[in-house]
């Protein structure tokens, strides 16, 4: 199917050579002809003293860029441009040569908009120089279009044939994929050796930026010869040109489609991220809003790329890897894991949990506003509760979950091939010295343990950390792509599946962690049970946070996860922009968008987490034909119950005297204003530069209400 994609770009050369041909066919009278050209056959030609050689560049097609399953996501396409093909005039005065043109341009402007003014100098300029390669006079026109107008146009205009980058999907994967943009215009003025036939192509963002030199293919060779009088002798392809390399992404296109349409159904801004838990490979990534990628062919006009830039969406922007965020509670597994795998806790004892604690002067809410009671690990885990990981984080102290934060790939980029990818943040002492002017605090720590805080990454991140947690042992090095082809359809490249770091974490630890995650969705209380499914056992993570500036009343939605439960093979992460004073959470907002993208694709996720079984062959006694016996598939049933939400309050930091090990204390009964401080980040542009946080203002600080003492 790549080939087949491929060969018409193959043929476009030849289409060059046809149209010019074609050309010089066409009926003209004699005052226009000079000199007839002499074919090839001609052996003199060879051999003549007065002969002029120059040698043009037939641009390679662009490589193309294709999903895991060679499905089309760049290609080329053949467009054409409407031009003036010039003759060896016998009398080419300048006056007899404008009129000519002019004559021409003016037919074919009562019925085309899209012409190119030119001038009179230009167009005699280009007479003098260049008359045997055609002068443009319209933008690019499909093929279809350019069909329909053979047979139609005035003498001496002809259709000149060219490569169009392509995007297929339009505005799918678009922040991962980039586009392409032209080199810069075609020269004037005399023929240079060795310029090429048509505008050249390069990479300006994403993967075509990054892989331009493997995209890029090598250029043909094309050769004209001419007498002392302009008249043309011979013109021959010496030279085909080489298509650029293939570059085969990890992406679903099947999966990132379905992926899309469910963003654009359930959210105005959000992210969704699949990883292969197994490979590393990454299957979708998706940002929205998105923009279409053939806006940008052939060039993209400056009034357009500026209403994409002021978009007060920015679609522009890849919320899954560019921008940075608060986790949320989808970071509490983390802070479980390191708490059983320390034995500060065991997967049964419990830890009373009230509706409110005070740490120092400040009041630490529960997000329901409720105690919860003696709960254990993977209670808190289903229930989300605030005040049981504020007490936990504080006793095993931030270093120690932040260094597994760290291990699960938070506050560094993956290392994939994506332009502007945010690093995210986890603080240390030395960040918050610098920045907030005090070392991490009991306050700050309660924040970190619910996943606020200073505490910040991007939905691929949180997707990569549930695959490290989904693996238990080691968190798997990412994959974006899969293979690299060069122009001549070798394989260059092709990673094997890597262990990035390893998680020294007890398997007991990872098994009880396992089980709270799939209680959040499969328990009575359970704040992401509307993510169940029928046919696999999910293990998930809800969270909500307050994020952007206070006056905006702005909140986020999560739900990050794994599955299935007992063989962990696809991890991911789902991320909801709240509108400004929209209730949000992650068991209402996200949580249903990760249960629909399953759904979808069920029958291809049992055709792989459950293989056919090699099953005994037993033969029917009566017809002597072999039975396959397979077992048959056990259904869960669904979970029925009330989505909760679990907004954060009051993430204000505060911090006692003692800087040792406290226990919280219970202030049930207290009510507490909605006065929490919004989480800071910072996002990057394209070119890796530093912009301002989406849509947190840069002069929004996040201590306002902080008391130390």
């Amino acid at each position: 199917m790549v080939r087949a994609l491929i060969s018409k770009g193959w043929l476009l050369a030849s289409l060059w050579l046809v149209s010019a041909a074609h050309a010089e066919t066409e009926t003209s009278t004699a005052a226009e002809i000079g000199a007839v050209p002499k074919g090839p056959s001609d052996g003199a030609i060879m051999t003549r003293k007065d002969a002029r050689a120059i040698t043009l560049k037939i641009p390679a097609p662009r490589g193309m860029i294709v999903d895991r399953n060679g499905e089309p996501l760049a290609q080329n396409v053949v467009a054409y441009q409407i031009a003036l093909q010039f003759r060896q005039f016998e009398k080419a005065d300048r006056a007899f040569v404008v009129d000519w043109a002019r004559t021409r341009l003016n037919t074919l402007a009562e019925t085309r908009k899209d012409l190119e003014a030119k001038t009179d100098d230009e167009i005699y300029d280009h007479y003098v120089h260049r008359r045997w390669l055609p002068l443009l006079v319209s933008g690019q026109i499909a093929e279809k279009e350019a069909l329909a107008l053979e047979g139609k146009l005035p003498s001496g205009v002809v259709l000149n044939p060219l490569y169009r980058r392509h995007y297929p999907e339009g505005e799918l994967a678009a922040h991962v994929i980039g586009y392409a943009g032209s080199v810069g215009k075609l020269p004037t003025g005399p023929i240079n050796f060795n310029e090429p036939l048509w505008e050249e192509s390069e990479g300006r963002s994403g993967l075509e930026k990054i892989y331009n030199a493997q995209l890029t293919g090598d250029a043909g060779m094309k050769k004209l010869l001419f007498d002392e009088n302009g008249n043309k002798l011979l013109e021959e392809q010496v030279k085909r040109p080489r298509p650029g390399g293939t570059l085969v992404t990890t992406i679903d296109l099947k999966w990132q489609q379905l992926a899309e349409k469910i963003l654009r159904g359930g959210c105005k801004r959000g992210a969704f991220v699949v990883v292969d838990v197994v490979t590393g490979e990454v299957l979708v990534m998706a940002s929205r809003p998105s923009f279409d990628l053939n806006g940008f062919i052939p060039g993209i006009s400056t009034e357009a790329f500026k209403q994409l830039q002021e978009d007060p969406s920015q679609p522009l922007f890849g919320r899954a890897f560019q921008s940075a965020y608060p986790p949320a509670s989808a970071f509490k597994p983390i802070v479980a894991l390191v708490a059983l795998n320390n034995g500060v806790v065991t997967e049964n004892s419990t830890i009373y949990c009230p509706a409110a604690i005070s740490i120092g002067r400040t009041v630490f809410n529960n997000w329901s506003r409720a105690p919860e009671g003696s709960i254990n690990v993977k209670r808190a885990i289903a229930r989300s509760c605030n005040t049981w990981f504020y007490q936990v984080g504080i006793d095993i102290g931030p270093t120690s979950f932040l260094s597994l934060a760290r291990r699960l790939g938070f506050g560094e980029k993956t290392g994939l091939p994506l332009i502007g990818e945010t690093p995210g943040l986890v603080p240390n002492d030395e960040w918050m010295l610098k920045h907030e002017k005090r070392r991490i605090l009991d306050g700050d720590t309660a924040n970190l343990s619910i996943g606020q805080g200073s505490l910040l990454a991007s939905p691929l991140q949180v997707a990569q950390a549930m695959a490290g947690i989904a693996n238990g042992g080691a968190l798997p090095k990412l994959r974006l792509i899969g293979q690299v082809q060069d122009t001549r359809g070798r394989v260059v490249q092709a990673p094997v599946p890597e262990r990035k770091n390893s998680l020294g974490l007890s398997e007991k630890a990872v098994q009880v962690v396992h089980q709270g995650m799939s209680d959040v969705i499969h328990s009575g209380g359970g704040t992401g049970r509307s993510a169940g499914l029928g046919y696999a056992e999910l293990c998930g993570k809800t969270g909500t946070a307050q994020w952007g500036p206070k006056s905006k009343n702005q909140r986020l939605a999560w739900f990050a996860g794994f599955m299935p439960r007992a063989n962990p093979r696809y991890a991911f992460a789902v991320l909801y922009e709240g509108r400004p004073g929209e209730k949000v959470s992650g068991g209402r907002m996200a949580a249903p968008m990760v249960q629909k993208f399953f759904q979808g694709i069920k029958g291809d996720i049992k055709e792989i987490i459950e293989p056919p079984k090699k099953a005994l062959v037993v033969v029917n006694e009566e017809t002597g034909e072999a039975v396959e016996q397979v077992a048959p598939v056990v259904q869960m049933d669904d979970v029925d119950g009330d989505e909760e939400s679990e907004d954060m309050v009051d993430g204000v930091v505060g911090s006692p005297e003692d800087r040792g090990v406290i226990r919280a204390l219970p202030v049930d009964g207290v009510v507490v204003g909605d006065d929490s401080m919004p989480s800071r980040g910072a996002d990057f542009s394209a070119d890796g530069a530093a912009m301002p946080a989406l849509p947190v203002e840069e002069e929004e600080v996040m201590d306002e209400n902080v008391e130390t003492q």
